[in-house]
């Protein structure tokens, strides 16, 4: 099984680690090339992870290593992916480049906690091969407040969403937008 996380160095590392304790054989983006050597050293098999050092926003550097890296490898079995709205480039073509080959796979969109989810698949285009699956982020309420989720409560949802393989998933509520944290 083969995976590519975008995200998998900052707020998705667990979902990262996970996957590679369950057999997967993961690439990640990143562009930090330290946040990358310590999670490959919390990795329970380092060989199981090929870096692929790049700013998603560089878009033809990313589309160029995707290539390669499918090349060399083989398709995406699975996709996790949370891109910034200034990266909005690099999700199509990462959706692209990996649905030029046959066979189902799974793609895991983690958009920002303000997208609205039908807007957000709507924008890409996405081939009868890609099974999209979307991971909405919410916000936590508390006794007396609200606050954003964790790096820890959001890869958790990530890694619940993966195991149910359900259309839609939330972490946390988007109860009342009068709650949420500013």
């Amino acid at each position: 099984m083969y995976a590519l996380v975008i995200g998998g160095t900052g707020m998705l590392t667990d979902v990262s680690l996970w996957l590679v304790r369950e057999g997967y054989h993961i690439s990640i983006v990143a562009r930090n090339r330290e946040r990358m050597e310590r999670l490959i050293a919390r990795a329970a098999h380092l060989e199981a992870i090929t870096p692929l050092l790049v700013d998603y926003r560089d878009h033809d550097v990313l589309c160029s290593l995707i290539h390669q890296t499918i090349n060399e490898n083989r398709a995406f079995d699975l996709v996790v992916a949370w891109v910034h709205s200034d990266g909005k480039q690099a999700f199509p073509a990462i959706i692209r480049e990996n649905s030029r080959h046959p066979g189902p796979w799974r793609l895991f969109h983690v958009p920002g906690s303000r997208a609205h989810p039908a807007e957000a698949k709507r924008e890409l285009r996405l081939s009868s091969a890609c099974l999209y699956r979307q991971i909405q982020l919410g916000f936590v309420i508390e006794e007396h407040s609200t606050r954003w989720l964790t790096h820890q409560e959001i890869s958790s949802g990530v890694i619940d969403a993966i195991r149910r393989d359900a259309p839609f998933h939330l972490v946390g509520t988007l109860a009342s937008e009068k709650k949420r944290p500013h």
